[in-house]
């Protein structure tokens, strides 16, 4: 028989720690940051990682081979473009718009390539600056791509989002990641970074630039890290910089934290350039 609640005693509870229910919850919030936080950097350090190069850019291109493809075979299926249903005729449109994108997946691949290899070639505090994307499809893909054909290891900071599946195939499992908070992927994106290049991109793209751009100009970054651009036509097209100047919101000098770049030869040798300086 039982007396004086002594059942109640037997029932089995979950710790806090083992209380899934707990922490997904609001009040856990806090916990779920902290280990966002703190596991990577457990990870990273496991691997020796303290350098990295950051690759920015669109989750939209592809392969130039593959973009073309794609196109050609659209085009072949319709014997007249101009006289399709409206839907095909936007479908048309995006193939176009992809396939002129996609030359800057070919560069990243290349770009991604020639750091790694020159990284693991160097003597000082800067071997194994490894390359770090945000581990989705597009210019993420190509930089993972292209660290690992140049048998390297390389970062993704992959984010969980619903059109997105997962960390691409090309990116070190050991150095993959999948963050919910986007702020402390941006935090893990800059810590370690001791250069930025930045493709191509939509507003995930232009919310990191301007973010980075912000940092160093604020001085909350604590140390030189230079930004390239890749891509005259896409950067000189989309963005007149000089007017910030002009308007009075900027400084001359900001217009120096960044720079544009124009091919793979040029972007490599820019980054030599400006880390030896920082060294």
């Amino acid at each position: 028989m039982c007396l004086g609640g002594c059942c109640s005693m037997n029932k089995k509870t979950d710790k806090a720690y083992n209380n899934k229910d707990f922490l997904n919850g609001k009040a856990a919030r806090p916990v779920r940051v902290l280990c966002e936080l703190i596991e990577p950097e457990e990870r990273l350090e496991e691997n020796n990682i303290e350098n990295t190069i950051v690759f920015f850019g669109s989750a939209r291109p592809k392969e130039t081979g593959v973009a073309n493809r794609e196109l050609s075979e659209f085009e072949n299926k319709y014997e007249s473009i101009d006289h399709l249903k409206s839907d095909l005729q936007l479908e048309h449109a995006r193939l176009k718009r992809i396939q002129k994108l996609s030359k800057y997946y070919d560069d990243a691949v290349q770009l991604a390539n020639k750091v790694s290899t020159w990284s693991r070639s160097q003597a000082t505090k800067i071997r194994n600056c490894f390359v770090c994307s945000g581990g989705g499809p597009g210019i993420m893909e190509a930089a993972n791509r292209g660290a690992k054909e140049a048998g390297s290891q390389s970062i993704a900071l992959g984010i969980s989002l619903p059109f997105e599946q997962g960390v691409n195939e090309y990116a070190s499992p050991e150095l993959s990641f999948e963050f919910h908070y986007f702020f402390i992927r941006k935090f893990y994106f800059l810590y370690h970074a001791k250069a930025v290049f930045a493709f191509p991109g939509g507003f995930g793209t232009m919310d990191e630039l301007f973010e980075t751009l912000t940092l160093l100009q604020t001085n909350k970054l604590n140390k030189k890290m230079p930004i390239f651009l890749y891509g005259r036509e896409f950067w000189e097209g989309l963005i007149n910089f000089n007017k910030f100047v002009e308007w009075g919101v900027i400084s001359p000098q900001d217009l120096k934290l960044f720079k544009i770049v124009d091919s793979v030869e040029e972007a490599l040798a820019s980054l030599i350039d400006e880390i030896g300086r920082t060294e």
